[in-house]
């Protein structure tokens, strides 16, 4: 990646341009990757839920809410992700301009698929070519989505609220004394949202692990498309806000989509070899990757993340396990194999759709899908 180069390449000084940068907050480390490439050397945003961290259960530190605050943008995948989110985003950065991006005209949508074995699925929701990015075409969209999300699957992801409960706590401890002190209205505000969206999503039967059927998807930043259509309605935000370095930003955009272009190409060849081998995944997170590069799951264990399986489900996956031959079975960096290896004797991997091994920034993305597609090909090998 080349991103730091744009600002020599045309020609501005830095020193001049940080007097003017806004500031961004985004959500998860994959959409915080493509927000910094973007950037490149004229600023780095903010990242509200570390890599470690699950997105949907996440609790603010009292540095995560002050960015919050003081954002100028905010980019969220979405409520279907972090339901917690909408609260904070919606009081704390209040007067931000927020990006909503799987609500976004030209954001490729999947429907989150159902049963421990998969089989054939429709993916004709949603598979218009993504349009050209401007902000013309997300303005609208980029503030208040109540309705969007209630017909999109209000209830999704809530057994998730109560994933990796472990995760991300250690890091709390750890605050300094006096930032707690200083930013604890923020916090109690924040967490007294997720509080209440806890108690407003709990009770639901161990489907609601994922939305209700027919609802989309929402880990939609693993379709390289959203995120090449995303780079230029982050580019055109960031420019209208500093429009001294709009020229940066649309450039490094314009490279991000083309080393896109060459990783996809990369990850074509690893794979190619075993499409068609069926494998096994812990959770449902891999609909887009899978769709992109045709070489789609057998089925997951989990109804969703950490949401432990029945054993209806886990008999219907050794059936299904042992009547394809699947090869593979992959896990998470946050999740015990355990229950894996009573699929069979199958080969078992580790896939990671969040950068939690990696280092945020804006290599961060590229990364995390060429060790998807690595770790793929060497289960399925």
């Amino acid at each position: 990646m080349r991103y730091a180069m744009a600002a020599m390449i045309v020609g501005i000084g830095a020193g001049a341009a940080q007097a003017e940068v806004p500031r961004v907050a985004a959500d998860i480390a994959p959409i915080h990757s493509i927000v910094a490439a973007i950037m490149g050397d004229v600023g780095s945003p903010d990242l509200i839920t570390p890599p470690t961290a699950s997105p949907h259960s996440h609790q603010m530190r009292p540095s995560e809410a002050r960015a919050l605050d003081q954002a100028d943008i905010v980019v969220w995948v979405g409520h279907a992700l972090t339901p917690w989110l909408e609260g904070p985003v919606g009081t704390l950065a209040e007067g931000a301009h927020v990006i909503e991006l799987i609500d976004l005209d030209g954001t490729e949508l999947l429907d989150v698929r159902e049963g421990a074995a998969f089989g054939a699925h429709n993916h004709d929701h949603g598979h218009e070519e993504p349009k050209e990015a401007g902000h013309g075409d997300h303005q609208e969209h980029a503030h208040d989505k109540k309705d969007a999300h209630e017909e999109d699957g209000h209830d999704g992801h809530a057994d998730e609220e109560h994933a990796h409960a472990d995760n991300g706590h250690e890091e709390h401890a750890q605050e300094d004394e006096h930032e707690h002190e200083e930013h604890g209205h923020e916090v109690e505000h924040a967490h007294g949202q997720h509080a209440e969206a806890h108690d407003e999503h709990a009770g639901h039967d161990d489907h609601a692990g994922h939305a209700a059927h027919g609802s989309t998807d929402p880990h939609v930043w693993l379709a390289p498309a959203n995120a090449a259509f995303w780079a230029g309605v982050i580019a055109e935000e960031l420019a209208e806000h500093d429009p001294s370095n709009a020229a940066i930003y649309k450039a490094n955009a314009a490279e991000f989509i083309n080393d896109l272009k060459a990783l996809e190409a990369e990850i074509e060849a690893m794979v190619d070899p075993y499409r068609g081998r069926p494998f096994v995944v812990f959770h449902d997170a891999y609909h887009y990757f899978e769709h992109r590069f045709d070489i789609e799951a057998l089925g997951s264990v989990s109804t969703g993340d950490a949401a432990a399986p029945s054993a209806g489900r886990m008999s219907e996956l050794q059936e299904a396990v042992m009547a394809t031959g699947a090869v593979c079975a992959l896990t998470e960096p946050q999740f015990n194999p355990g229950l894996l290896t009573a699929l069979g004797p199958v080969k078992l991997g580790e896939i990671d759709p969040l950068g939690a091994k990696l280092e945020p920034g804006p290599t961060l993305y590229p990364d995390l899908l060429r060790n998807m597609g690595s770790a793929l090909a060497e289960c399925l090998s």
